[in-house]
């Protein structure tokens, strides 16, 4: 490779070193290569030297190369592509001369022969003409409309077909067209201009470009012998290339037509509009034409057997796609303005043209329609045309919007017939839908549900918002036929009430005895739910709860889960809707049933139906939960079941949803739990548990930790029942959580100390050091600044709730004491944070001193800290943040957890007592003394008892506990076994003076009496003397 080319970097802002083509294109061969090690250390080199100068001029050039290896060039320009738009403007990365080779070299790849390296090319082009056309660009347009023009005066003109000029054309043709497309979607001012620039430069000449290449394929020049020629599918792909950029075009002046913030002179708008007219006309006489030979097209290669030839199977591949393209420009500009397109100059035809191909593929088999190109009548080319028919249906109503009369109206004959089209050929279930329900049911109960997303794709959902708005635009037609046809159900058949269409619907009306009638029949109930607000003042459901639908649900027919399963659906449909009111007990019979039955004419399709049916009935207006009062346990039951036999994530999430809304709407949430719980509690776990694990997933996670935190909080014991499941089993997914999923930390810690609440004793037995290394890994993230608190909260719980000997070795083999101690002695976290160390530390010298003493030791060499230094640094914190505390009970923790630090004797502890230690106790002394003489005051007042003994117990029953401590637990056991707690906390038990006695005399038996002495010579006198009174006041 010539390295000369890249010149260094200009001389200014930031300098970067400049790339070196021989060694990037050697960088690009080992990313190649197939050695794994080689490939990772080539892509490492690739990413810096991406940051380098003239690194993509050198890319590009790479894969512009014809004589290097394929696989080079491919992985050359894959780099280029991703990344030199994002970097086009950078001086640092690129010159202006590099701008202006890759700008040329761009037009070089339209003879390239390999389609990832071109659509590579496509992408840049596409992109940098976004930024840089016209004004950095400007010949782009011009120079491939030279080239175009030039191969295809070739092609159809001189009649030259050459396949390397072929290819040369197909790519120019496709650059073009992502161009168009790009310029199309810009927005800001100047882009609009670039595009209008383009749209002057480029309509005419297309349009006669593709009046010339679409006569190639026309009836009297294609035909069964041609489909097999490459010359063909050529000439319909670059017909189809140039149809699509003219197309865009056009689309584009349409949309600019209907802005008001950008309105148009009107002579521009004439202009327009007669463009728009006259393309829209020409490609209405078209497809007409185009129809009509592929049908004839098609039934020949049907009746021969031609698809077995692969460029027979191409051509009609493309042929058909060319065809759809038709339909997306006359939907996008019907999408893009309505009112307008329906005034187009034939635009009532097009619709009818299209619509009369949907009732011929009726008098074909069901195999000639399918959602594939060889198909007679491919799915997606009559789904253009029911959307088009959909949304053009207010242009036929007997009276416009105005109120006048409309001379273009539909016949009722037309409105029945297509219901009957509708209903009995699109709207049932086909084999192909049958198949996939029994291979997936769960798949095919989820695409079923997303229909609002796909119905413009697929031809069943597509045909029920068809019916939908023929009931909605000519009600006084489709509703009295619905209504008499539901009404006839059971008496007549439905041939004989829909006789005006010459049904094929036979004996629909009568209990279905085949498959067929099953299907016809689940399209018609279809058909009633769908125009359930038109059809509810006219059909009275509620007496087909009892009659038709409860006897249906209860058959054990083999075929009858399609028919349950819709009449779940309509259920909750009609519920939802407001047409049917919930508090018919009928519709909670029907849907329990169709919940739990598991015979032979049910199975998953039905019960996951059921389940989203019955969170429509429970989620809509009017529902009382005293109706669903006594289904609930059997719902729930069986929820929580089908909720363990889903396999899909989605199912799951949907079932639990149902689940959590007939719980909360039904009020019934704690009832529900306490009976599980308390005398009843074996099934808690095989309920609960089961549900906890399926769910605790995304999606479905908060759910899952609702659940489970409400299940612990009212239950008695977590500890297993006859060897059944229980809460116990779920603990150590609870660590996993707190050392990995930070999002939903807060729920998780508060179910931790539920669990530290109910069995700490086994937990730390079993598992002390997985709790710790949990609560250190979830420490250790820098965003768990937010639920740290609630941590160090639930340590401190523990701490309260077990001995030292249950906790101490692991609080140290975990690193996380050591972790604790370094975050409150470098003093950087929050202060609240801080103070919360110092109250767990307080707990645990309370606990037991030695054991925090030997903590504190074997903590020193981790921390790379002198033992002296350390207490030297906690105590500095522990002081510093005495006046941060704000409630009561903290500072006396706080008081006594210093205390017990005193007894032990240590040095550097005791050093501190005349000073800092004593005016901390005589704060908290000044406190307690002060709420006495309160206490003893509103006594004498009230004339009640006297205080408690040292008035303690009276100043804590005065100082409310804050909500926190509660954590919603209000009405539950837990709360219960919090204030047993709270009731015994020595905080809250134990008198802060005779304990801070006690830890002093200990202390001097430890030191001996001279060297207690000795270090209390240096207290203020005044101090002494006040310290020295209330300890003997006690």
């Amino acid at each position: 490779m010539d390295t000369g080319r890249n010149r260094g970097p200009p001389a200014m802002g930031v300098q970067v070193e400049s790339v070196s083509p021989a060694e990037l294109y050697e960088v690009v061969v080992g990313a190649c290569s197939q050695d794994i090690s080689r490939i990772q250390a080539s892509s490492t080199r690739l990413k810096d030297m991406l940051d380098m100068f003239g690194t993509y001029d050198a890319l590009q050039e790479i894969a512009s190369r014809r004589n290097f290896p394929l696989s080079v060039r491919q992985q050359a320009i894959i780099q280029f592509k991703n990344a030199v738009v994002s970097h086009w403007r950078s001086r640092k990365l690129l010159s202006d001369e590099h701008r202006a080779r890759i700008r040329q070299r761009c037009l070089m790849f339209v003879d390239e022969e390999d389609d990832t390296i071109a659509e590579c090319n496509e992408v840049v082009v596409a992109k940098l003409a976004r930024s840089d056309y016209p004004s950095q660009w400007p010949g782009l347009i011009s120079d491939l409309v030279t080239l175009i023009d030039g191969l295809l005066q070739q092609r159809y003109i001189s009649m030259i077909q050459d396949p390397h000029d072929t290819l040369r054309l197909r790519r120019s043709l496709r650059l073009l067209k992502c161009i168009v497309k790009e310029l199309s979607s810009i927005k800001l001012l100047n882009g609009i201009r670039a595009m209008a620039q383009t749209v002057e430069q480029l309509r005419t000449p297309l349009k006669n470009y593709y009046a010339t290449m679409s006569n190639t394929f026309s009836a009297g020049n294609i035909n069964i012998d041609s489909l097999a020629s490459q010359s063909t599918y050529d000439n319909i792909l670059l017909s189809h290339l140039v149809y699509k950029c003219l197309t865009r075009m056009d689309v584009w002046v349409w949309n600019k037509m209907g802005r008001s913030s950008q309105p148009l002179s009107p002579e521009e708008r004439a202009r327009n509009l007669a463009s728009v007219e006259e393309l829209f006309q020409n490609c209405a006489a078209q497809i007409k034409q185009l129809m009509s030979m592929r049908k004839d097209i098609m039934l020949s290669v049907k009746q021969q057997n031609l698809l077995t030839n692969p460029q027979v199977q191409r051509t009609v591949s493309i042929l058909t796609r060319h065809l759809r393209t038709y339909g997306k420009y006359f939907r996008r500009l019907q999408q893009l303005s309505q009112e307008r397109f329906v005034a187009l100059p034939g635009s009532g035809e097009l619709i009818m043209l299209y619509w009369s191909q949907i009732i011929e593929s009726t008098n074909h088999d069901q195999s000639d329609i399918a959602d594939s190109d060889e198909a007679l009548y491919p799915v997606r080319f009559l789904v253009q045309g029911m959307v088009l028919f959909k949304d053009s249906l207010s242009q036929f109503t007997p009276v416009k919007r105005n109120g006048t009369p409309n001379a273009n109206t539909l016949s009722e004959e037309f409105v029945q017939n297509a219901i009957r089209v509708l209903i009995s050929r699109f709207m049932c279930l086909n084999t192909g839908d049958l198949e996939n329900w029994m291979a997936d049911p769960e798949e095919w109960v989820n695409v079923e549900e997303k229909e609002n997303d796909q119905w413009e794709y697929e031809i069943r959902a597509c045909s029920e918002r068809v019916l939908v708005q023929l009931c909605n635009q000519f009600s006084d037609i489709v509703v009295p036929l619905l209504a008499a046809t539901f009404q006839q159900i059971g008496r007549k058949s439905f041939s004989m009430i829909l006789n005006v269409y010459r049904s094929s619907l036979k004996m629909i009306a009568q209990p279905p005895a085949d498959l067929n009638a099953v299907v016809q029949k689940e399209a018609l109930y279809c058909a009633i739910g769908r125009c359930a607000l038109r059809l509810k003042n006219v059909i009275q459901l509620d007496t087909w709860l009892n009659g038709p639908f409860n006897n249906e649900a209860h058959d054990s027919n083999p075929t009858y889960p399609i028919i349950k399963r819709r009449i779940a659906w309509l259920i909750g449909k009609w519920v939802s809707d407001d047409c049917l009111h919930p508090s018919n007990t009928k519709i909670w019979d029907i849907l329990v049933h169709l919940l739990q039955d598991r015979g032979a004419g049910s199975d998953a399709v039905v019960r996951l139906t059921a389940a989203t049916a019955l969170r429509e009935c429970v989620d809509s207006t009017g529902f009382d939960a005293n109706v669903l009062a006594p289904y609930l346990m059997t719902t729930v039951t069986n929820l929580i079941g089908l909720i363990g036999e889903a396999d899909t994530l989605e199912s799951k999430r949907k079932v639990d949803q149902t689940l959590n809304t007939v719980i909360e709407q039904s009020g019934m949430l704690s009832p529900f739990l306490n009976f599980a719980v308390k005398e009843n509690s074996t099934p808690l776990g095989p309920l609960v548990v089961p549900l906890v694990r399926d769910s605790l997933s995304p999606q479905l996670d908060v759910d899952a930790l609702k659940l489970w935190e409400s299940a612990l909080r009212n239950t008695a014991s977590v500890a297993s029942i006859n060897g059944n499941a229980c809460l116990r089993d779920l603990f150590p997914t609870a660590l996993e959580l707190v050392a990995t999923n930070l999002d939903l930390l807060g729920t998780v810690t508060s179910i931790i100390e539920s669990y530290f609440i109910l069995d700490a004793e086994y937990i730390l037995r079993t598992s002390a050091k997985d709790v710790f290394l949990a609560f250190r890994s979830a420490f250790s993230n820098k965003l768990v600044d937010i639920n740290a608190k609630d941590l160090i909260q639930a340590l401190n719980l523990l701490i309260q709730v077990s001995t030292s000997d249950m906790w101490g070795e692991a609080m140290h083999t975990s690193g996380l004491f050591a972790q604790l101690l370094k975050v409150l002695i470098t003093g950087e976290a929050d202060t609240l944070l801080l103070t919360e160390h110092i109250y767990l530390f307080s707990r645990m010298t309370m606990s037991d001193k030695n054991m925090f003493l030997q903590l504190m030791s074997a903590s020193a060499p981790l921390l790379n800290q002198q033992e002296t230094k350390l207490y030297d640094l906690l105590l500095d914190q522990w002081w510093g943040k005495f006046d941060n505390m704000s409630e009561p009970r903290h500072r006396k923790i706080t008081a006594m957890g210093i205390a017990a630090l005193v007894s032990s004797g240590r040095p550097e502890v005791l050093q501190r007592l005349p000073g800092e230690i004593f005016n901390l106790w005589m704060d908290v002394f000044g406190e307690l003394k002060e709420a006495q003489e309160q206490a003893s005051l509103h006594n004498e007042q009230a004339g009640s008892e006297p205080p408690s003994p040292g008035g303690l117990v009276r100043f804590w029953e005065l100082d409310a506990v804050p909500s926190s401590y509660w954590a919603d637990t209000e009405g539950t056991p837990e709360y219960e076994r919090r204030q047993a707690l709270y009731n015994k906390d020595p905080i809250r038990v134990i008198p802060l003076v005779g304990y801070v006695g006690a830890q002093l005399r200990e202390a001097e038996q430890i030191i001996g009496g001279a060297e207690m002495q000795r270090c209390l010579s240096t207290t203020d006198p005044t101090v002494l003397k006040q310290v020295q009174d209330t300890l003997a006041r006690g």
